[in-house]
């Protein structure tokens, strides 16, 4: 591709920056190959690189890893939107609707937080596979899948504890695993931490996309529709969740830290 995009850095779920989850957003006029969106992906090195083009009054959105397109990302999402409104490319204060290939995702500007309109990701319990629990180095309280496996462990500080063999986890036949724990601190419900080293991630820092299915585990056994998240990784980034019905709302903070142009 031999014309410049523009390229953006922003830290997702973030309360400042050089925290949250970092995603690359590039602004495209049309799509290239698949080729050229997952080399670029691969130069970005993070945990995914957004692509958008605009449709009518909508916007297009696709995501990838380092390795693969993924189906849903939140913190990319997240990201987008903050592009789209810094850039001028979307209205202030009107919501941006995203196409992508899990349906029409929402954005709307919450005061000075971003909420994003997901679906519920709803999971059902099941026995860990073999090695699961062994590769994480810890026991359950409970598991659970969707696309990922879900993993509650009995405390906060186990949790943060955890260090998994993630050459062994790439074995394991699911996007990711999520590992969630009640919180230790007042201020939070809950908290969690998601490895995907399958997908080419092998802990992601702020995962917008597993706290639809954390709201639904979380909800059920709180019996709150609000609640307020912290995603234990060395970065570290808050979410809170609403659900509605079948949707859940996800709201966080996003800092844009480089704008420049991709040229290749």
């Amino acid at each position: 591709m031999a014309n410049s995009v523009r390229l953006f850095l922003v830290d997702a779920f973030a309360e400042r920056p050089f925290t949250g989850n970092p995603a690359a957003v590039c602004l495209l006029d049309s799509w290239p190959d698949d080729t050229w969106l997952q080399s670029v992906a691969m130069e970005m090195n993070q945990a995914e690189t957004a692509f958008l083009v605009r449709e009518g009054g909508a916007f297009r959105l696709r995501w990838f890893t380092p390795a693969i397109e993924v189906d849903l990302c939140g913190h990319a999402t997240l990201a987008s939107a903050r592009v789209l409104w810094d850039q001028q490319l979307a209205e202030t204060g009107t919501p941006i609707e995203f196409l992508t290939r899990s349906g029409s995702l929402f954005a709307r500007q919450i005061e000075d937080q971003i909420e994003l309109d997901f679906p519920l990701t709803p999971q059902q319990e099941t026995a860990a596979p073999a090695g699961l629990l062994e590769v994480l180095g810890t026991t359950a309280v409970y598991v659970g899948k969707n696309f990922d496996y879900l993993v509650e462990v009995a405390s906060e500080a186990e949790l943060r504890a955890l260090k998994p063999d993630f050459r062994s986890l790439a074995g394991v036949e699911c996007r990711g695993v999520i590992v969630t724990a009640r919180s230790a601190d007042r201020q939070f419900d809950f908290v969690s931490r998601f490895f995907a080293p399958r997908a080419g991630i092998d802990e992601d820092p702020v995962t917008g996309s597993a706290h639809c299915t954390l709201a639904h585990y979380w909800g059920q056994k709180l019996g709150k529709n609000q609640m307020r998240a912290f995603q234990a990784s060395r970065r570290g980034g808050a979410v809170s969740v609403e659900i509605q019905s079948d949707r859940v709302l996800l709201r966080g903070r996003a800092a844009i830290v480089v704008r420049g142009e991709l040229i290749g």
